[in-house]
């Protein structure tokens, strides 16, 4: 018997015995957030993907029992440039201030930031630029908003479901 057949077999004991320890899944129909938060985020394209993308991770809120308020930040800064000074790429850094809150006593439950950057292109036509700063928007609260979801994540299960 090779070694590799015997680290296999030890590595699926090991899974097995994983199963059977308790552990749920925390984006099961029994998590604490799943449908329970209402979310606010702000009225812009930046706002509607962040909104989007918590929806997708945490679903539409049923009977919401949190509100999570979330205000956006974005920068855009030269990320480089030519010997003639011009910009041929810009990073794009945002933040993502969130406070949770319950819904029935407006206590906060946890709040916190969260940032990240993301960048594009300016070497095309003025659309292409334009399109590229527009996707680069998007990604950047898409990455926003999953890393938000990492944070929420931490605090459900201190919370009753």
């Amino acid at each position: 018997m090779s070694s590799k057949r015997i680290s296999r077999r030890i590595a699926m004991l090991g899974l097995l015995a994983l199963g059977g320890c308790g552990f749920a899944p925390i984006y099961g129909d029994g998590g604490a957030f799943r449908g329970a938060i209402a979310f606010e985020t702000p009225q812009s394209v930046a706002g509607f993907r962040l909104r989007e993308r918590l929806e997708y991770r945490l679903g539409q809120p049923g009977a919401p029992r949190y509100v999570l308020r979330v205000t956006l930040s974005e920068q855009r800064s030269p990320a480089a440039i030519t010997a003639a000074g011009d910009t041929t790429r810009f990073n794009v850094l945002g933040a993502a201030e969130w406070t949770l809150i319950a819904a029935d006593t407006d206590a906060e439950i946890g709040a916190g930031e969260v940032a990240t950057f993301t960048s594009y292109a300016a070497t095309g036509s003025t659309v292409a630029t334009q399109a590229a700063a527009t996707d680069a928007t998007a990604r950047l609260a898409v990455a926003l908003a999953d890393m938000l979801v990492s944070r929420l994540l931490i605090l459900s299960p201190d919370l009753t479901p």
